[in-house]
């Protein structure tokens, strides 16, 4: 009987010091003891990345061939300026080119998209042609501007319009859907519109005015040809060179029209002036060292994790691939990478040292007065608006 009584006590006395233990454990959370938690802990999700959403209205017709010019040769460097931001944003663009009815078109809709490589390409192809009266179909474009492009509406999104041109807006077509409505209609959506007017048509200069003013946005007026000077750095020589090397380790993949696309891209990327290609090779270093922009090519598709090899069906490889045993391939990819990887880090160093480069020149041709065309406007604009969306310039 005693026996009994006392293991009863035993347990009793074991069952109480393991009750203190837990309660002097509890305390000790300070000293990286942690208790146990009865609730769900909240997961801390990474903050997503800013949003830059861009579409440029461009007036098309015969008097803006000077601005069209040096926008082909610009967009890259606007496109390198746009993700130059702290955080890093990812860069949406989108193109609407207008003329006047009777021309060979009214607008053309580029959405917007974070393939840089295809607004590039699309602007290739626009050229300086109609009109003959004097205003234009600013109206629609506008219109479609706002309602016709893929805008997010998500809140922290830094979304822009910036009309382009010369000439004012016809007020004579019954059907036209007016800049002011759509201008509202802009700033409902949280999209800020802004007016750059090429030349000192007197028309033009009240209305492009009063769309800034009511579009949250802000005028600028510049040379009649854009007044986008050239503007070479000590790095462009040689990042033109590394361009072609990294060229030379595409692997393209996918439907024949989507490896011919990924070639494409490559080849127009060759052709581009030095000053061009290094920023592009920029703009491609600050969104993550890639090939291109828009869909990767085999390799960057396989380094990212988007793609594995052994999954990809056989009409999906090049004829470089095809020709190799399993084995084969996996070399392949893997010495193309290690190729591409030295590659760009070379190109990050001195896209770095660029960008300083860049920033210190354009300094310098504000302080002197000449730092004043389309592409320095669109810097000045952004630089003072993106800062509601977090992002600092």
């Amino acid at each position: 009987m005693w026996d009994r009584i006392h293991a009863s006590r035993r347990l009793q006395l074991g069952l109480l010091a393991a009750l203190l233990g837990l309660t002097a454990w509890g305390a000790r959370a300070g000293s990286g003891v942690r208790p146990i938690q009865t609730s769900t802990t909240a997961v801390v999700q990474p903050k997503a990345a800013p949003r830059v959403e861009v579409a440029f209205v461009l007036d098309t017709t015969g008097s803006m061939a000077g601005l069209i010019d040096g926008a082909k040769h610009k967009i890259w460097s606007i496109a390198n300026q746009l993700a130059s931001g702290q955080p890093t944003p990812k860069v949406r663009l989108a193109l609407v080119a207008y003329r006047d009815r009777g021309d060979d078109y009214v607008t053309r809709v580029r959405d917007l998209t974070d393939d840089i490589d295809a607004v590039y390409a699309e602007l290739q192809q626009l050229t300086a042609n109609g009109g003959g009266d004097t205003p234009e179909s600013v109206n629609q474009a506008l219109h479609e501007a706002v309602t016709k492009l893929s805008w997010s509406n998500d809140a922290g999104v830094y979304r822009a319009i910036f009309l382009v041109g010369d000439a004012p807006p016809h007020l004579d077509y019954q059907d036209d859907v007016k800049y002011g409505e759509s201008v509202a209609r802009a700033r409902q959506r949280g999209i800020v519109v802004n007016a750059v007017q090429c030349g000192d048509l007197a028309e033009t200069t009240p209305i492009w005015q009063q769309i800034a003013s009511a579009g949250g946005g802000t005028f600028a007026a510049i040379s009649q040809d854009g007044g986008m000077l050239a503007l070479t750095t000590p790095m462009d020589d040689e990042l033109s060179a590394l361009n072609r090397d990294l060229a030379s380790t595409l692997v393209p993949y996918g439907a024949p029209a989507e490896q011919a696309e990924l070639e494409a891209k490559r080849d127009r990327a060759a052709a581009a002036s030095p000053a061009t290609v290094a920023s592009r090779l920029g703009f491609l270093s600050k969104i993550g060292g890639r090939l291109n922009a828009g869909r990767a090519d085999l390799i960057d598709a396989i380094s990212s994790g988007d793609k594995k090899l052994a999954e990809l069906a056989e009409p999906e490889l090049p004829d470089t691939l095809r020709a190799m045993p399993a084995p084969a391939r996996e070399e392949f990819v893997k010495q193309k990478l290690e190729e591409r990887q030295k590659i760009q880090a070379r190109i990050d160093h001195l896209s770095k040292e660029r960008d300083e480069y860049v920033a210190q020149e354009s300094a310098r041709r504000a302080a002197s007065g000449k730092d004043d065309g389309f592409d320095a406007k669109v810097r000045d604009a952004v630089r003072q608006q993106a800062a509601g969306a977090g992002i600092t310039y």
